[in-house]
């Protein structure tokens, strides 16, 4: 009798499992993760990586904290589920929470996403300018080489082409207009003088598209995925009189700056700013359950109290607002005060860029090394004087070299074509004092031997 052969873990996930986002190549398989703990992960074979990005940018408090799971256990045994047309007492407490946190009044939305988060926003804003007397206003403004979300509307939203090359066409009324990129600016201008072009490109961006129409502009508080773009302090002050001025309402995506990430409690905390609409998502939760947040200033949820025909916002979502999900939210963000994570976060990120700040003078291909809090990103060019992106094949080298030793970094990956040149870092706000050293030591040792010529 022919003896039946049991297949790997490796070979089953390859036999059944479409991996997100990355090619298919049967001699480079996915890890198989068993066990997270701290900012460290283990294979099925025992091997451990630090994990640089926290998963996804999102899980903040680190991997294997009990609390988080008895948490859930807790609330599912007391209340399992209950959709948001009705209510229960963790999404109350939670966004009491929340707009202590974001230190306003805020009407609070649940859902499951970042994408979901931001599709609310759109929905909502299209609605509020029907009944608010504007019904022509039905576009949006971002900026190019910000993500927003995979669905057809955040994805719109989204200016990275490659993410959105042969799922054209997408939805209408989505416009786009160029960051502000220090690094990559006009001639020799400063940091803040680039910010400065780049708002006022925005509001002629407007006029030129008929102001009435203009619904909402939306923008992470520094582009994180496309690259790690941080603009000077004035770009969303004048963002925010530009929006104010041509009655345009401003949705700040804290997807990933979100819940310490940048070393305050909100990254558009740091630009003096006071949105109409955040989303968050991510690290709300750190990841350990999905949940998503779209936030309304009161006063745009007033327009939806009228008694008319169609005036409440119908917009529902299955599991948004799980009472284990906002139960496990509550919990983090008690972890992150205690821990007092927002302000660990913002030493370690700084120590992190002093340490790696002196690659651009002592590294041939480091372009620029910038961050904020812990957020990092280290451009990588073929020539400094011409600032000419090296391969994405030569980034994904540097990537797989760190991860044969131990350490998990992200990088930029099929956002623009030519500009896949950015490796980036954003590591639990945990991490400990060993966890940086490591990360610093890897880092260091795998540009060193690796130039590109």
């Amino acid at each position: 009798m022919e003896e039946v052969k049991t297949l790997s873990l490796v070979e089953k996930d390859q036999k059944n499992i479409w991996h997100h986002i990355s090619p298919f190549v049967e001699e480079k398989p996915a890890m198989v993760a068993v066990k997270g703990e701290g900012a460290w992960l283990t294979d099925h074979e025992g091997n451990r990586y630090l994990d640089a990005m926290s998963g996804l940018w999102c899980v903040n408090v680190g991997y294997g904290r009990e609390e988080l799971a008895k948490a859930a256990y807790e609330q599912m045994k007391e209340l399992c589920y209950m959709p948001m047309t009705q209510s229960h007492v963790p999404a109350i407490e939670l966004s009491e929470k929340i707009n202590e946190w974001l230190d306003g009044e805020y009407m609070i939305f649940y859902s499951n996403s970042g994408s979901d988060a931001n599709e609310v926003a759109f929905k909502l804003i299209r609605q509020y300018h029907q009944q608010n007397g504007e019904p022509n206003r039905y576009k949006f403004i971002s900026r190019h080489r910000a993500y927003h979300g995979n669905s057809m509307g955040a994805l719109s939203a989204t200016g990275q082409a490659l993410r959105k090359y042969k799922y054209e066409p997408l939805a209408s009324g989505f416009l786009h207009v160029a960051p502000p990129d220090p690094y990559r600016g006009a001639g020799n201008l400063s940091s803040e003088e680039v910010s400065i072009l780049r708002a006022e490109e925005l509001e002629q961006k407007i006029i030129w598209e008929q102001k009435e129409t203009i619904a909402g502009i939306i923008m992470e508080p520094l582009i994180t995925g496309g690259g790690v773009l941080i603009p000077d302090a004035v770009y969303l002050e004048k963002v925010q009189e530009i929006c104010k001025k041509y009655g345009i309402l401003l949705i700040i995506d804290e997807v990933i700056c979100g819940f310490g990430r940048t070393g305050k409690k909100f990254g558009h905390q740091h630009f003096h700013i006071k949105p109409d609409i955040i989303t968050m998502a991510k690290g709300l939760t750190s990841a350990y359950l999905p949940l998503s947040v779209t936030a309304v200033k009161k006063e745009i949820f007033e327009k939806f109290k009228g008694q008319e025909e169609n005036w409440h916002f119908r917009h529902i979502n299955t599991f948004g607002g799980n009472p284990s999900a906002c139960a496990v939210a509550l919990k983090n963000l008690e972890i992150m005060e205690k821990e007092n994570l927002v302000e660990r976060s913002a030493s370690s990120g700084a120590f992190l860029l002093k340490e790696l700040s002196h690659l651009a003078a002592s590294h041939p291909n480091v372009g620029d090394v910038r961050g904020l809090g812990m957020i990092i990103g280290i451009e990588l060019v073929e020539d400094k004087t011409t600032k000419k992106p090296v391969p994405a094949e030569f980034i994904g080298k540097i990537v797989q070299e760190c991860k044969k030793e131990g350490l998990i970094i992200g990088k930029n990956g099929d956002t623009v074509d030519g500009f896949n040149n950015v490796l980036t870092l954003s590591p639990p706000l945990s991490c400990t004092d060993d966890d940086l050293s490591f990360i610093l030591t890897v880092l260091k040792k795998v540009l060193a031997e690796n130039n590109y010529i």
